[in-house]
């Protein structure tokens, strides 16, 4: 009788675990500092192949209600490409006495966007409202744009629970789908989805860690597995963002 007793509460325990709920959104605190390390790679097989890496810099300046601001900043930048029979490595950390010229040159042109000061607006949902940036760089307007990773549903999700969103960029569509694999007591896991249409076409696989209490995706992976003009293209993009 204890046995089925036992077997009985631990099923109605998990069932309960199952069906937990919870409401993701970002919790910032204004004043606290993260830093956010990025990596993508593109492989184009005999045609190309690049790592790059980005770390940056995020502080908090304001939180007033559901809307917080903050400045974001450049740290490093760091390439690795493969062009045919051209090789280039980059390190914006390193002495001009460690660089050759063309590297040199990069650096320069890379000077202006790490000394740039990103100023961004955005909702605890992870929607970007405003994006300023001193001085003016287009370019680096359209990298702050895409700086957030997810936009959270409205309403209270549980496992299995998903919800879409979609990225345009440089002609390319891009059509998320995000389900809940796991929640436990300190995360949200997550499982991407998705297709790539426009330029180039292709699918979209991946992983969330997002940080259960702050609503920070604190961890992530996305594969891209496209064809564009013929060409297949393989990328992948982790992200890490931790509290200093």
């Amino acid at each position: 009788m204890k046995k089925i007793i036992t077997i009985l509460f631990l099923a109605l325990t998990n069932i309960a675990l199952a069906q937990e709920t919870v409401t993701l959104r970002l919790n910032y605190e204004k004043g606290a500092n993260y830093t956010v390390s990025m990596k993508m790679s593109q492989n184009m097989g005999a045609i190309m192949a690049m790592n790059m890496g980005i770390d940056m810099s995020i502080k908090i300046t304001d939180v007033k209600e559901d809307v917080y601001e903050s400045e974001m900043k450049f740290s490093k930048f760091t390439m690795d490409m493969i062009q045919g029979e051209k090789t280039m490595s980059f390190d914006s950390s390193k002495s001009d006495e460690d660089l050759d010229d063309e590297s040199k040159m990069m650096k320069q042109q890379m000077g202006p966007i790490l000394e740039a000061l990103i100023y961004a607006k955005g909702n605890n949902l992870g929607e970007v409202l405003e994006i300023k940036v001193e001085p003016n760089l287009p370019s680096l307007k359209d990298i702050a744009n895409q700086s957030s990773s997810v936009v959270y549903p409205k309403e209270a999700i549980q496992k299995g629970s998903s919800w879409e969103m979609t990225r345009e960029d440089k002609g390319m569509k891009m059509d998320f789908i995000y389900t809940v694999n796991s929640i436990t007591k300190e995360s949200v896991m997550l499982d991407i989805s998705g297709t790539v249409s426009g330029l180039a076409t292709g699918k979209i696989s991946g992983k969330m860690n997002v940080d259960k209490l702050t609503g920070i995706p604190i961890e992530s992976t996305i594969d891209m597995d496209m064809l564009a003009s013929g060409q297949e293209l393989k990328t992948k993009v982790t992200m890490n963002m931790t509290k200093k």
